[in-house]
């Protein structure tokens, strides 16, 4: 399995689908299955039973997952969708934006 390139608290942008174009931030990262929640997007309508936490029930809108890779990350410094380079330091995995040659935190 690869590693990705997206981790929980990014800022990313969605390039294709329904969503094209809109921004969030990863909410959770689903590895073994490749796919992301991004706040905001890819709202599906869930219908739910009846119980302790929800007493009405009825239809709850939520994000569900999407593919990493219709997800790219903002560049820190200009703001605008990036590709993203690995850079190994001893232990450590250092990711930087292409676009800028920033390091992304």
């Amino acid at each position: 399995m690869a590693k990705l390139h997206i981790r929980k608290n990014d800022t990313v942008v969605v390039l294709s689908g329904e969503d094209k174009g809109k921004t969030g931030k990863v909410l959770k990262v689903l590895v073994e299955k490749e796919r992301a929640i991004v706040e905001g997007v890819n709202i599906v309508s869930k219908s739910s039973k009846p119980s302790a936490k929800n007493p009405q029930g009825g239809i709850i809108k939520q994000e569900a997952p999407i593919h990493i890779s219709n997800l790219s990350l903002i560049d820190p410094k200009s703001g605008k969708p990036t590709r993203v380079s690995i850079k190994h330091e001893g232990k450590n995995v250092i990711r930087i934006a292409k676009k800028s040659g920033e390091e992304i935190k």
